[in-house]
């Protein structure tokens, strides 16, 4: 491991200046000196040449990157730790139009390296929210009027689902969020979600929409009507959602001004991709890299992203 920390990119290419120094990096964050086969946990293994090694009990030959998200690649390593170091770093992400000039390949490969980078980012966490906690949706997909008249949908004003896409943004005051694309914002559907991940009798605030009817059964539920123009309350200033509409923001300039379109197909990745970051926005650069590592076994394969 470092002892001194990467603060830039030219660090990161000063640290990792060849295929093998990526190699020997990725051992010692998945094996930590002890290598485990990933056909057989249990076996004993040999090592081979070419950093390759052998699981004794299946006979399988195996290397660190098998069972990961640099599985079959036929990308250097150096080019896969400076896509995993600016899709960690920049704030609004980066397009894989961007990534194909930054690291000189084709827009098709940039896209499946940085989807299988987002399938790193969405790891579950089974801890509950607790203390404050702010619910609200956001509505993905551009805005109606700024179509041209031929790509116009009709009655797509308010909460229509024509052309939008709701995401349920659960956010743990000066903590965590969480973040669902979800079919549609009736209570059937966002009130399961919201007692999975939130702790019983925790502060939950949401605006006045009727989804959120009932919580107060689960919960000390304070309700801010944002139809009435009220965005705090008065008698109780910490009674707002300024938190979860901060998270907002960030998301939509990301989309807005980054990728300009999310397909429903793959929205949850893109906005695993931003949670991730906002969560770990007190971390250095490098500890959020270092953490996208250690998920390195979340492999996805094309086929899979293409079929879903």
């Amino acid at each position: 491991m470092f002892n001194k920390e990467i603060k830039s990119v030219l660090d990161l290419i000063k640290a990792f200046p060849d295929e093998q120094t990526c190699i020997n990096h990725l051992e010692e964050l998945r094996w930590d000196g002890e290598v485990i086969s990933p056909f057989d946990a249990e076996s004993k293994v040999y090592k081979c040449k070419g950093n390759k090694y052998q699981c004794k009990n299946t006979g399988k030959y195996f290397n660190v990157k098998t069972n990961t998200i640099f599985d079959n690649t036929k990308i250097e390593l150096q080019k896969w730790f400076l896509a995993i170091w600016l899709a960690t770093s920049y704030k609004k992400g980066i397009s894989s139009i961007q990534l194909s000039k930054e690291l000189d390949i084709t827009q098709k490969s940039a896209w499946f390296l940085l989807q299988r980078i987002r399938n790193c980012f969405g790891i579950d966490d089974d801890e509950q929210l607790d203390g404050i906690v702010e619910a609200d949706e956001t509505f993905v997909g551009g805005k109606n009027k700024n179509r041209h008249k031929d790509k116009k949908v009709a009655q797509s004003q308010g909460r229509s689902f024509k052309d939008k896409t709701p995401v349920l943004g659960l956010l743990q005051r000066d903590g965590t969020v969480r973040a669902f694309v979800i079919p549609d914002t009736k209570s059937k559907t966002i009130q399961p979600i919201i007692l999975k991940h939130v702790q019983k009798d925790s502060v939950f605030i949401s605006d006045e929409w009727h989804g959120y009817r009932g919580l107060h059964n689960h919960f000390d539920h304070h309700v801010v009507d944002h139809g009435k123009k009220q965005y705090v309350d008065f008698n109780n200033p910490e009674i707002h959602s300024n938190s979860i509409e901060g998270f907002w923001g960030i998301l939509k300039r990301g989309y807005n001004g980054i990728y300009n379109w999310w397909s429903r197909k793959h929205m949850q990745k893109y906005v695993d991709e931003f949670v991730f970051r906002f969560n770990q926005r007190k971390q250095t650069q490098f500890t959020r890299f270092t953490n996208l590592l250690l998920n390195m076994e979340n492999r996805i394969t094309y086929k899979e992203l293409i079929n879903g």
